[in-house]
C-alpha cells in the first residue's frame, strides 16, 4: 500500500513580488547613469559596477518572471506545476555573474598595462549614489531570501553589488588623494575575485535541484536510520530525497514490515509522521510491503525470500 502527504511550506510568491519590483525600479533607475558616468570619468571599476548593476536588474526581472509563471496551477503536462522555473532563474542568473567577472578581470589586466586618467571626484559621488541604491535593495530583498534560491540569487548579487560600490569608493578616493589611476582596475578585479565565490554556491545549489540531488542540510543514510528505527520496519529500499523548488522538498520510499505486523495503515502513518517530525518533509510517498518488490531485487541484489 503507498500514501502521499502534502503540505506548502515554502514562501508565497505574493511575498516575494513587491520587494523585487521597487527594487528592479531603483537598479533599472540608476544602471544607466552609472554606466554613462563610467565612461565619461573613464572609470573601470564604476563600470564593472554598472556592468554588476545590470546583473541585478536581469536578476530582478528573471525572478519576477519566475514568480508570475510559478503561480500557473500544475496541468496535464505539468503535474508539479511550474515551480521549478525559479531554480533555472536562479541558475541563469549565476552564469550572468560569472561572465561579467570574467569580463572585468580581462577588461582589468589591460588597463593594468597603461592605467588611463580618471575622473575621481564625478567617480565617488556615482559610487556613493549606487551604495544607497543597493542598500535599499538589499532591505528590500532580505526578508524572502532564505526561503527562496531564486530571491536569495537577486540579494547575493545587489549584496555583492553593494561591496562593489564600497569599492568603488575607496579607489575614488585613494586616487583623488594620490593619483595612483592603477587603484581603479585593482578595485574591479578585487569585485570580480569576490564575487565569483559566491556565484559558484548559488550555481551548485541550482543545479543540485536541477539534478534531483538530495537538498541540503538532510542526509539520506540519517533518514534511513530514522525509517529503520519505527517499530514494524524491517528494512527500506528505493529511497529517494530531492526537492522541487525551495522550501519544496519530497520524499519517495518502500519499506518492508516485520513478519507478522497486521497494521499496515498504522506503521504508515507512523513512517509518515516520523519523516515529518525530523526532517520537516512534508509532501512523502510511503510504499509498505510485506515482501521486497521488483525495485528492492534489482537494486539491492536479493530475493524477496531473504528477509523472512
Amino acid at each position: 500500500m503507498g500514501s502521499g502527504h502534502s503540505h506548502s511550506h515554502a514562501i508565497s510568491p505574493t511575498q516575494n513580488a513587491r520587494p523585487l519590483w521597487i527594487a528592479l525600479g531603483l537598479t533599472s533607475s540608476f544602471l544607466v547613469a552609472e554606466l554613462i558616468a563610467g565612461i565619461m570619468t573613464n572609470s573601470l571599476a564604476l563600470i564593472s559596477d554598472a556592468a554588476h548593476m545590470f546583473t541585478d536588474a536581469a536578476a530582478l526581472a528573471i525572478s519576477l518572471a519566475a514568480i508570475h509563471i510559478g503561480r500557473r496551477q500544475a496541468d496535464a503536462k505539468r503535474s508539479f506545476g511550474y515551480y521549478r522555473f525559479e531554480i533555472l532563474a536562479a541558475a541563469l542568473n549565476a552564469i550572468l555573474l560569472f561572465m561579467v567577472a570574467i569580463y572585468i578581470l580581462v577588461e582589468a589586466w589591460k588597463r593594468l598595462q597603461d592605467p588611463p586618467e580618471i575622473a575621481s571626484g564625478a567617480m565617488l559621488i556615482v559610487a556613493v549614489l549606487g551604495l544607497v541604491i543597493n542598500l535599499i535593495s538589499m532591505r528590500l530583498l532580505s526578508a524572502g531570501k532564505d526561503a527562496s534560491l531564486n530571491v536569495k540569487g537577486a540579494y547575493l548579487e545587489v549584496w555583492s553589488d553593494m561591496l562593489g560600490s564600497i569599492g568603488v569608493i575607496v579607489g575614488a578616493l585613494v586616487i583623488r588623494w594620490t593619483g595612483a589611476t592603477w587603484v581603479d582596475s585593482l578595485i574591479a578585479v578585487a569585485i570580480g575575485l569576490w564575487v565569483l565565490p559566491r556565484t559558484w554556491i548559488l550555481l551548485k545549489a541550482s543545479l543540485n535541484v536541477l539534478l534531483e540531488g538530495v537538498p541540503e542540510g538532510i542526509d539520506l543514510a540519517d533518514v534511513k536510520t530514522k525509517i529503520l528505527a519505527v517499530p514494524g520496519v524491517a528494512s527500506v529500499h528505493d529511497l529517494h530525497v530531492w526537492a522541487i523548488t525551495s522550501g519544496k522538498v519530497s520524499l519517495s520510499v518502500h519499506i518492508v514490515c516485520d513478519p507478522g505486523h497486521v497494521d499496515l495503515e498504522a506503521l504508515l502513518i507512523s513512517v509518515r509522521h516520523e519523516i515529518a517530525d525530523e526532517f520537516h518533509i512534508y509532501h512523502s510517498t510511503v510504499q509498505v510491503e510485506r515482501t521486497p518488490c521488483e525495485q528492492a531485487t534489482e537494486v539491492h541484489g536479493f530475493e524477496p525470500s531473504a528477509s523472512h
